[in-house]
């Protein structure tokens, strides 16, 4: 098993199972996030036959980047994976810290006619130590300690749920990379049944919903997964987990000209969240070439902002990230695909 794909819980299972001393999960973690070593024979501190031991059962495996891109406030990476396969993240320069963006699959099955992601399909989830790694090697590229997580790159976090739940565990762990579950956002284009089994989760991980129209008929034109999980289904597996967590919700809305950016859209949106504890994340939408959508103009967005805020809905504008850097999630990799 690669490293990078177990949790500390798991790893003081198999030195218990080895007839090993359970606090060598406690060193080994801290080697392996802590300190980063790439190698076991690092671990200066532990004993040469517990070494020798996890080299026959684990190996330390990354991934490669192979493309980088900057601009003002953001980075973004285009990985290759051991199977020859890309997948993205995207490093954002915040007032308070760094947020990282990451993949959770190569590619997507959701349909989501704006998204680039979804116009190349999904090859298959991610594993576990994919997703860890590109912390590890975004944080080994800058320097600096990333604070913040949200899964919102590349796929349908929902889609490869478990490998997604075991991912966070690892990176809130004390031991390890230790990212304050409140710093990590699951975004979702609205699978009901996941946002269910979240709702039982342990840990205070903020939930986001990738709403982007106000009814059915609009949100079915633009996302198909609408046609399965229909509007009224997500607000109310959404109640239900703000019930049972006491935890606000994110309803994100991409701007889109002349599609859902009308005043009429924003009236029928605070109708729809009315008395939801939540707030709705307005995105400017990042073109891309190979999708006809285009962003909302500065005075729609604004209009729509004062609809919901006169209508007592929480609300906020996303800063515009990337636009020179093919920002839109899954647009690097596309191009990369394309070209080479």
């Amino acid at each position: 098993m690669n490293i990078y794909n177990i949790t500390f819980e798991e790893l003081e299972e198999y030195f218990i199972k080895n007839n090993d001393k359970k606090f060598k999960a406690t060193q080994v973690f801290d080697w392996v996030y802590k300190k980063r070593i790439n190698n076991f024979d690092e671990m200066r501190n532990v004993s040469k036959s517990t070494i020798d031991c996890m080299k026959k059962d684990f190996y330390f495996e990354k991934l490669e980047i192979i493309e980088k891109l900057e601009d003002k406030d953001v980075k973004k990476y285009l990985f290759r994976l051991n199977d020859n396969e890309k997948i993205e993240a995207v490093v954002m320069y915040h007032d308070y810290g760094l947020s990282l963006c990451i993949s959770t699959q190569v590619g997507c099955n959701m349909g989501c006619k704006f998204c680039e992601s979804g116009r190349l399909k999904k090859v298959r989830n991610l594993e576990v130590y994919e997703m860890v790694t590109q912390i590890l090697m975004i944080e080994e590229d800058i320097n600096q300690r990333i604070s913040h997580i949200v899964l919102m790159g590349i796929g349908e976090p929902f889609d490869n749920y478990d490998n997604v739940i075991k991912f966070i565990d690892i990176i809130n762990c004390g031991k390890g990379i230790d990212i304050g579950s409140r710093h990590i956002t699951v975004s979702t284009c609205g699978i009901v049944p996941k946002i269910k089994e979240f709702t039982n989760y342990d840990k205070q991980v903020n939930l986001a919903i990738s709403l982007h129209a106000p009814n059915n008929t609009l949100r079915s034109t633009i996302m198909n997964i609408n046609k399965v999980y229909p509007i009224e289904d997500i607000i109310s597996s959404i109640k239900k987990y703000i019930e049972k967590t006491g935890r606000r919700v994110t309803f994100e809305y991409i701007m889109l000209k002349d599609v859902n950016d009308s005043k009429s859209c924003a009236l029928e949106l605070s109708k729809l969240l009315k008395g939801i504890n939540c707030y709705v994340n307005l995105i400017p939408y990042n073109e891309t070439t190979h999708i006809e959508y285009k962003k909302s103009t500065q005075d729609s967005i604004m209009q729509f902002y004062d609809v919901l805020k006169k209508n007592n809905i929480g609300v906020t504008i996303r800063r515009e990230f990337g636009s020179n850097v093919k920002a839109a999630c899954g647009q690097l990799r596309s191009h990369y695909e394309e070209v080479v």
